[in-house]
């Protein structure tokens, strides 16, 4: 096992405390996971927090319907693998319900739908609190988070709202139907992570590294072709070499044209790239604040 970094013992007793004192505080937890890099180290890290006992809380995905193939085989092989209880929602169920509508046009995505079936499953479970994986590097709004960011009645995010929070001391008191998103990972950067995962050797989805695939360039972004892009006659697939810096749904989830086959050369592709991961995703770009606005609305 590669040499044990000092700075990344400290955050990672950091997350582990946050994660012990979520667990202390909340009745009712879930881990949002989403196969993504982030929501895996979280996962690693609750199941290192809590040993030689499992994980006390479930993991929790939802599931838009339109995920790569390859993030779903490599969930329910993690899960069994850190011998964690999965439960899974899914955005159809809600078409179906009638409780969001399909969206229409070249850039539909299920993206936003997430929120409403993230909201009615938070009121499903009776949770006070979910744990995620965001960090403040991914993208301005999420700077303004707290440790324990928290949610009103109607699972909305106030930026103003949020609870001071000095030293190590975490204010999880709500009141009937109001909840919390916890984020252990705050303060790492997606280096980190990926200087962890090497550390650690935590075995990861291949989208993360270079491989073939086509895809279809829109707006400046190389999505992957796929049943699930509406796409237009001058839309053409073409096959590149590619890689992902962020997993979620195919529709809006861009590629970066990459070599980097190792772990070795993703993290030296990390720390020369001068562009965050979430500038690869498309629906970040639908206006100047897409991600604030979503948060507001009890996005992730």
């Amino acid at each position: 096992m590669p040499a044990k970094n000092i700075y990344l013992d400290e955050l990672e007793s950091e997350s582990i405390y946050v994660l012990r004192e979520a667990a202390a505080q909340f009745e009712r937890l879930a881990l949002l996971f989403s196969g993504g890099k982030d929501s895996i180290v979280l996962s690693y890290l609750a199941r290192k927090a809590f040993a030689p006992a499992n994980i006390p809380f479930p993991l929790l995905h939802i599931d838009t319907g339109h995920n790569f193939p390859e993030t779903l085989t490599y969930r329910n092989e993690w899960v069994k693998k850190i011998d964690a209880r999965l439960i899974i929602r899914t955005v159809q169920d809600s078409i179906d319900k009638g409780r969001v509508e399909e969206e229409k046009g070249y850039n539909a995505s299920r993206n936003l739908l997430q929120t409403v079936t993230l909201l009615d499953t938070i009121e499903e479970l009776k949770l006070d609190a979910c744990l995620g994986g965001a960090r403040r590097d991914e993208e301005k709004s999420r700077a303004k988070e707290r440790f324990f960011s928290h949610r009103d009645e109607f699972g909305q995010w106030n930026p103003k709202n949020q609870r001071p929070e000095l030293w190590d001391l975490f204010n999880g008191k709500k009141n009937v139907g109001e909840h919390f998103r916890v984020f252990p990972l705050s303060n790492w950067t997606e280096l980190d992570i990926w200087q962890y995962i090497k550390q650690e050797q935590i075995p990861i989805p291949s989208l993360y590294f270079s491989h073939e695939r086509e895809v279809i360039e829109r707006n400046g972004q190389l999505l992957a072709k796929s049943d699930y892009l509406n796409l237009q006659e001058s839309e053409k697939g073409k096959m590149m070499q590619v890689r992902f810096r962020t997993i979620g749904d195919m529709t809006c989830t861009g590629a970066i044209l990459s070599d980097a086959a190792t772990i070795d050369e993703v993290v030296a592709e990390v720390a020369a790239s001068r562009m965050t991961e979430r500038g690869t995703r498309a629906d970040d770009k639908r206006s100047d604040t897409a991600m604030e606005d979503r948060k507001k609305t009890g996005y992730f």
